[in-house]
């Protein structure tokens, strides 16, 4: 790997190197290393680009790697990758991707993950995207999530998306069975003409099951946001949906919520919040001995984390 590479996968995997234990590291299409161990079994697909993560049950503590990096300008990717959890199983796979682009091109990654969590399985899933380089050429993200949840499994999402990306659209869905618990964390900031779209839809299927889903966002220049989600409560269930955004410049976010109590018992919230920084928070930092620069950096830095 070059310099550009390790500093790709610094940013999003939190890597200096290979892992250890499980894992898949991707550029430009291909995997450039690969390792599976007794408790987590990494395999390529045979028909399709992509490879199938197999957690044994049981297995706990453990977790998995799976980064993509895009250095070829106006390269583009498409991968499939599904993940089956066996019950019991407790693990963190580290997802993402970085691209590079300095080419007049648009690079684009479109990565298609399904999960598959067995009885009281527990995954935290950890993707981060990021777009480097000073070509004209788009850094385009697509992601596609599918969650099923059986009884008492819980999926913990934390998506991260803080710089240079040009274009992004997000679709995550999610089915839960009985006592099952999703918990979704997004933080994304977009600048100058950037476009962001994330839209989520959950299906509270089984009793007792509950979603979560909070999104923190900063929008600066001329850049736009939409945050969409669809709720469906079937059965005794709790979800909440939260959307906070901060506006600066010229920028624009829009949430459409959409929630469907179709069951007595289904308890369902959506709240947003919308707006500039308030100019006493920025007068309270300017008074400390930061100019107005660093003092929107600090309160966006606190909002985000």
């Amino acid at each position: 790997m070059n310099d550009i590479d390790k500093k790709l996968l610094e940013q999003i995997a939190e890597l200096h190197g290979v892992p250890d234990g499980s894992y898949n590291i991707r550029k430009n299409g291909e995997s450039i290393a690969r390792n599976s161990t007794a408790d987590i079994e990494i395999v390529p697909k045979k028909a399709k680009s992509g490879i199938d993560i197999i957690v044994k049950a049981g297995v706990k503590n453990k977790s998995v790697h799976i980064p993509v990096l895009l250095t070829d300008g106006g390269f583009k990717d498409l991968v499939y990758n599904d993940f089956y959890i066996g019950k019991d199983a407790d693990v963190t796979i580290v997802a993402g991707c970085g691209i590079h682009n300095g080419s007049s091109g648009d690079s684009v990654h479109d990565g298609i993950h399904s999960f598959h969590l067995e009885e009281n399985a527990k995954v935290r899933y950890v993707e981060r995207h990021v777009g480097t380089g000073d070509g004209s050429g788009g850094k385009i993200f697509n992601p596609v999530t599918k969650v099923r949840l059986k009884k008492n499994a819980v999926m913990i999402m934390e998506t991260t998306q803080l710089g240079g990306v040009t274009d992004t659209a997000r679709k995550t869905s999610a089915t839960l069975g009985d006592g099952a618990k999703l918990s979704v964390k997004e933080k994304l900031l977009t600048d100058n003409f950037e476009r962001a779209v994330s839209s989520f839809s959950v299906k509270l299927i089984g009793e007792d099951s509950s979603a979560e889903i909070v999104s923190r966002s900063v929008a600066r220049g001329n850049s736009f946001q939409h945050f969409k989600s669809a709720l469906v409560g079937k059965n005794k269930c709790f979800g909440h949906v939260e959307c906070d955004g901060i506006l600066i410049g010229n920028a624009r976010i829009s949430s459409t919520p959409e929630i469907d109590a179709a069951h007595k018992d289904a308890s369902l919230v959506h709240e947003a919040a919308i707006g500039k920084i308030a100019s006493e928070q920025l007068l309270k930092l300017m008074t400390l001995g930061l100019d107005e620069k660093e003092a929107e950096d600090t309160i966006i830095q606190g909002f985000l984390e």
